[in-house]
């Protein structure tokens, strides 16, 4: 409308207020019509029929955005609370409520540029303070008994991890502390779950030789949380030597460059916390056949000296003279043997007893525990039931005696009756009788009928 021209005057027809938003929704979607708007998402709603509908808001502003039929659309991953993102959409009016919307057609992240100088500036800061230097790295433990994990409770880096440890050394105990690994506020879940497994006896937990902390593969913005400063200090000053398995073998984040020991995948740190067991056991064996080997050369080439000093100058005393050393030669092979035997023993036992603990913590066993503690309660739950349900049947007893003796058959008993007239009321003065009218008297043994006279 010309700002200088005449106003309309009130007689003119009014617009209705449907006119005026669809004139407001057809010049929105001329004047402006498709454009790409850049901000963050909040609010996300996913409807059953399909359609998302959120808000697109920066430090100033915010609007409503609809995005139909979401799971077709190209880029719909991209959002999500909290996520920076850049969308092709079309401005317009939602006649019903009046409201400004835009409708999305498309989505894509934003700021991957903003986040790798984000990474660079904290690789150089950290860098600097020597966080990454090998000289501070601690060396992950060849035979680890307890191993943490700090990652997703429902991820399938976990189940990686546990098909590994199982697979090469069953006798490892696993202890998890969950954590969400993706999303905003995941990275301070992963510090204070770092910390806390570096002080178990604080918070509970078994003390672990070494720990694995990681997640499965994604996108920047999904392992970003790694990327964090506060994760990379909470793994430089925790004491136990820290394998970071962030991702797949192209992904590298902070944690990898400040832990202890940098993996691939989780399933690949999982196979260097811990050795093969079938490798171990072949080696044993390699090295019981080496020693016995050994040993026999040993007793053979002294079997073959004692053999060429009888034939010798000694032949007539050297029994007498070898004697001792046939002695001495026997008990370093018996002393021999016997160490053999008990080292195997106790690697036997150590096997044996990793195994035991491992079945002790399997959740079958702790199961059967708590059906046990529950069965217990029940117990203890019915005995109690029983026991009030006695005590009431006793005060109900008491309260039943009690009756009897403050009732009405206690004073049939003492020799009192009852007059009732002929509507069945008590009566309690001569004044409600006339003469001719019927009356009933109860007695402790029955009752009489009666009519009622003119006194003398």
């Amino acid at each position: 409308m010309d700002l200088f021209s005449k106003p309309k005057t009130p007689e003119e027809k009014a617009l209705s207020v449907t006119q005026l938003l669809r004139r407001m929704k057809n010049l929105l979607e001329v004047q402006i019509g498709e454009t790409w708007v850049e901000g963050e998402v909040s609010n996300l709603r996913k409807q059953a029929s399909g359609h998302w509908y959120f808000s697109l808001k920066d430090e100033g502003a915010q609007i409503s955005c609809a995005m139909f039929g979401a799971r077709k659309r190209l880029g719909a991953e991209a959002l999500e609370d909290g996520a920076k993102v850049r969308v092709f959409a079309e401005a317009s009016v939602y006649e019903a409520r009046g409201q400004l919307q835009i409708i999305v057609q498309k989505a894509e992240r934003a700021g991957a540029g903003d986040l790798q100088a984000k990474f660079e500036a904290l690789k150089r800061k950290l860098l600097a303070e020597g966080l990454f230097d090998a000289a501070r790295k601690k060396p992950v433990p060849p035979f680890p008994r307890v191993i943490g994990l700090v990652t997703s409770g429902t991820g399938a880096a976990l189940q990686d991890v546990l098909n590994v440890l199982t697979r090469r050394a069953p006798w490892v105990q696993p202890v998890l502390f969950p954590v969400r690994v993706q999303g905003r506020g995941a990275e301070v879940e992963i510090a204070q779950a770092i910390a806390k497994m570096g002080e178990p006896e604080k918070f509970g937990y078994p003390r672990c030789d070494v720990l694995i902390v990681g997640r499965g593969g994604g996108s920047i913005e999904d392992l970003w949380n790694f990327n964090e400063e506060v994760v990379a200090r909470a793994i430089a000053a925790c004491p136990i030597p820290i394998i970071s398995a962030v991702g797949h073998e192209i992904d590298f984040t902070i944690a990898d460059f400040v832990a202890d020991l940098r993996a691939p995948t989780p399933s690949a740190a999982a196979e260097l916390a811990v050795p093969d067991g079938v490798e171990l056991s072949a080696r044993l064996a390699q090295i019981r056949r080496r020693m016995t080997r050994v040993t026999r050369e040993r007793l053979t080439r002294s079997q073959f000296a004692v053999d060429a000093l009888k034939r010798g100058v000694l032949q007539r005393d050297g029994a007498k003279l070898l004697r001792e050393s046939v002695l001495r030669l026997d008990s370093a092979r018996g002393q021999l043997s016997q160490a053999a035997r008990t080292s195997l023993e106790s690697l036997a036992r150590r096997v044996h007893d990793a195994r035991a603990q491992h079945r002790a913590c399997h959740p079958a066993r702790v199961l059967e525990r708590r059906l046990e503690t529950v069965a217990r309660l029940r117990e203890r739950f019915e005995r109690a039931g029983a026991n009030n349900l006695d005590q009431q049947a006793e005060r109900l007893a008491r309260l039943r005696g009690l009756l009897r003796t403050l009732g009405p058959e206690s004073a049939f008993q003492r020799g009192f009756s009852i007059t009732l007239g002929s509507d069945g009321k008590i009566v309690t003065s001569s004044t409600a009788l006339k003469p001719g009218d019927l009356m009933r008297t109860k007695f402790a043994d029955g009752e009489t009928v009666s009519i009622v006279k003119q006194p003398d």
